[in-house]
């Protein structure tokens, strides 16, 4: 018979409260912090730094709402934690434009109106901006033809994004509100 259903009386462990100084550079600008090491990305980004463009949508990386960029790859900066990104280069949505001018994904989705409630837009822009980057790249998804596989390190070229690549390159980001076609044509936009 277990301790337990003696009734033996259990000490809880005690909570450990860890920090650790990382240094970040975020939309350009080199920050050091002190981050609890329970801390993710998203709430450093959010709570730290004022930035909420990326959202906790799903807190399990399965919705793409707090999609950001970190060392030019996308992530879901729900999952990461921040201790673990010492020296990153962290970009969100509010980084990407050049001054007064939008990045041209940011500018074909408002083009495109490629949005309706707005709450997962700035995860999808961030993943369009690295789905474009792994596509010229050269890096496969699911749906690229075994021709048109090139690899990273293949001297061929980028793999070429009709619509059902650009779908299935997105799939890890979520619309609720259906904006799909749009989201498609704004990408589309910007590679031609």
């Amino acid at each position: 018979m277990d301790s337990l259903a003696l009734g033996a009386d259990l000490e809880p462990e005690p909570v450990v409260d860890e920090h650790s100084t990382v240094t970040l550079f975020v939309n350009g600008e080199e920050t050091t912090l002190t981050v609890d090491h329970r801390a993710t990305v998203l709430e450093t980004l959010r709570e730290s730094f004022g930035l909420t463009g990326a959202k906790k949508g799903c807190d399990h990386g399965q919705c793409g709402a707090c999609t950001v960029l970190v060392d030019e790859r996308r992530v879901n900066s729900c999952l990461l934690l921040t201790v673990t990104q010492d020296g990153a280069v962290v970009t969100t949505v509010e980084g990407l434009a050049d001054g007064g001018s939008l990045h041209p994904v940011q500018q074909a989705f408002v083009e495109r109106d490629a949005l309706q409630c707005g709450f997962c837009t700035p995860g999808q822009i961030c993943s369009a901006v690295g789905m474009l980057r792994e596509a010229a790249d050269g890096h496969p998804s699911h749906v690229t033809g075994p021709d048109d596989a090139t690899g990273p390190d293949d001297a061929t070229g980028p793999v070429a994004l009709d619509a059902a690549e650009i779908r299935e390159r997105m799939s890890g980001n979520l619309c609720r509100c259906g904006a799909y076609p749009r989201i498609v044509e704004a990408i589309e936009d910007v590679i031609e």
